[in-house]
């Protein structure tokens, strides 16, 4: 079924809420860091899976809303959790581990390059001159933010690297191949049952990582932020993307993640003191201008990539 390519919500609710998606997941890599010096990858990607499968599938059960009309659904949806939770999970948090902060950003960006593709291969999307237009402009302001000269593509980061990537497919994957699921069962179902199958790995290979952790030195702040990663980092922000999914393209979902580099670099001013630069203000244009491009509603048609070649 092709979409449109028109924003089905009337009202900027999807939008608003694909912005709290990104500062949930803007926090993400600083504290995912601290984290990780005390756990193993593995340990973490279990407790932000099982808590979050945990959360979900309270809510639908307490809703009395937990199973899907349709059987073939329990097959589709384990299929997008491999991609969107159990790979995506493991790939991130894995390659997160072995690379720098700023290599996981400016990789992370290539996401929406994915679902786009993805999305133009499976004709779900029209390829719109004005959102590959927007994506370029976006894309832009977070090179001038992030400045890839920092990155250190090292031998030493090169497995984290390609992590990260794998991971941007799978999540640009998971993206583009979920709305109709979605949409079909609802938001928070679809998502409880993603989270469901997706534990069914991720929490066993946590509980067996974990076994090797010293648990003593293991405080209350850690397990603060445990569950930091677990809510806000994790739960809040899928439900979000799936309610979302529900109402926009799922390239406009994607864009949105060019976001974070520029969220991470406010906390940073917020909470660890750093000061704003030129790049910074230029960037932010960029970003927003692009965004807004790539998010347009397109009330006259504008010309397709292929009528270039008439």
């Amino acid at each position: 079924m092709k979409n449109s390519g028109k924003i089905s919500d009337k009202s900027y609710a999807p939008l608003f809420a694909l912005l709290c998606v990104q500062l949930c997941f803007g926090s993400l890599p600083t504290v995912g860091k601290i984290v990780l010096q005390k756990i193993p990858a593995l340990s973490l990607v279990g407790f932000r899976v099982g808590i979050a499968a945990l959360i979900m599938i309270l809510i639908q059960t307490f809703k009395r809303d937990f199973w899907l009309t349709d059987k073939k659904d329990y097959v589709k949806l384990a299929v997008l959790s491999l991609f969107g939770v159990s790979l995506n999970q493991l790939f991130f948090i894995g390659g997160l581990s072995l690379t720098k902060a700023s290599n996981s950003a400016l990789l992370a960006v290539t996401i929406p390059i994915f679902a786009l593709i993805i999305s133009v291969i499976l004709k779900t999307e029209q390829l719109r001159t004005i959102k590959i237009i927007g994506i370029l402009i976006a894309l832009s302001g977070v090179l001038l933010l992030i400045d890839p000269r920092k990155a250190s593509f090292s031998s030493e980061t090169t497995l984290g690297d390609f992590m990260i990537i794998l991971n941007s497919l799978f999540y640009g994957i998971y993206v583009v191949t979920s709305k109709e699921t979605i949409l079909r069962n609802g938001a928070i179902k679809s998502t409880a049952w993603i989270f469901f199958f997706g534990s069914l790995i991720c929490v066993p290979l946590g509980i067996y990582s974990f076994s090797g952790v010293n648990q003593s030195e293991l405080d209350a702040k850690f397990w603060a932020m445990i569950l930091h990663i677990g809510i806000i980092c994790t739960t809040l922000p899928y439900l979000l993307i799936s309610w979302s999914l529900a109402r926009v393209n799922p390239s406009t979902v994607a864009v949105f993640v060019y976001l974070q580099p520029l969220i991470g670099f406010s906390l940073a001013v917020a909470f660890l003191g750093e000061q704003f630069t030129e790049y910074t203000v230029f960037a932010a244009i960029f970003i927003f201008i692009g965004v807004r491009f790539a998010t347009k509603k397109h009330q006259t048609r504008l010309p397709d990539i292929k009528d270039f070649g008439k």
